[in-house]
């Protein structure tokens, strides 16, 4: 078949809903768009251990430092599955890895900030990982499937963190002032960035046009934020806590929130590697994994030993 042919037989299949797998033949600038996607996903499950590791020995208790743990341990796991998906692209684990350690690869904006108290792993947990599951779940639906099928089980897992998050912050507005102010203080600041990880309005966005097209994506950009927005607010009043949007206010035609317009150039400051954080995570993750090579070298002799026997 020639490329016509193949894009027209491709798009045939998308436009009834049908899932495309690994040995389907594909449109190159799908198979790039998804190992842009995935790769990215997956690079951001990683580098999202940093923040929240930097807690696991001053956890405020036993059961706050395993659950802690447990979540830690899950965002590994996604990054594995997500880095599997994509390799089922015909790109390799280490290229993936080039990929992000030389800049060329992106991911979360979100993860480049700094979390300074214990507040602040209740406000990732429960905002950032609140907007992930917003967009995860749209994502079960995405039309590649070994990456549909990853995000039925990260979507899972995620919301336990959410929760887990969300109950950080209730706990500590039933607390002391310095409590509920520590709370507040990190909501301020988590806000905005939970906001961001939507990506820009889609019209800025020069990546939409073919997902949208090939069922990558199922919704935009906006309406996935608004859907955020219309849910914690909610959230937040229950606890207590306020909305860091002096434009924050329900529109009743429209039945939702209307907020203040995103700062985008903070947005694009921090994506392109000027965040408060984006030095400090690339070097720890650079450091680690080069320090884990003899790992990965010992699984490969030993698989190499078995495989020979066999």
């Amino acid at each position: 078949m020639d490329a016509i042919a193949i894009e027209n037989a491709f798009q045939e299949k998308i436009d009834k809903d049908l899932n495309i797998e690994p040995k389907d033949q594909m449109p190159e600038k799908y198979r790039l768009h998804l190992i842009r996607q995935i790769s990215q996903h997956a690079h951001s499950e990683v580098i999202g251990m940093q923040p929240e590791g930097n807690w696991i020995t001053r956890a405020p208790s036993l059961r706050s430092k395993q659950i802690l743990l447990a979540k830690i341990q899950d965002e590994g796991g996604h990054g594995l599955y997500l880095y599997s998906a994509a390799e089922t692209l015909g790109i390799s684990r280490e290229e993936m890895i080039e990929q992000l350690h030389s800049g060329k690869a992106k991911y979360s904006n979100i993860f480049n900030y700094p979390s300074l108290n214990w507040a602040d792993i209740g406000a990732i947990g429960w905002l950032v990982d609140g907007a992930a599951i917003v967009n995860q779940v749209s994502l079960q639906r995405t039309s590649y499937g070994p990456y549909a099928r990853a995000m039925v089980r990260i979507c899972k897992e995620e919301s336990f963190h959410q929760r887990q998050g969300y109950e950080i912050m209730a706990n500590m507005m039933k607390g002391t002032n310095e409590q509920k102010a520590m709370a507040q203080d990190a909501m301020n600041r988590w806000w905005w960035p939970s906001l961001m990880m939507f990506g820009p309005h889609d019209s800025d966005s020069p990546n939409s046009g073919n997902a949208f097209k090939w069922k990558i994506k199922r919704q935009s950009n906006d309406v996935l934020r608004q859907r955020f927005i219309d849910k914690t607010v909610q959230q937040a009043e229950v606890i207590g806590l306020s909305i860091p949007d002096k434009d924050l206010k329900w529109n009743e035609e429209k039945q939702c929130y209307d907020h203040g317009e995103i700062n985008w150039e903070e947005f694009n400051q921090v994506i392109n590697g000027n965040g408060p954080c984006n030095k400090q995570r690339m070097a720890h993750h650079i450091k680690y994994h080069n320090e884990g090579a003899w790992v990965r070298e010992a699984a490969a002799a030993y698989q190499k030993h078995i495989n020979e026997l066999n």
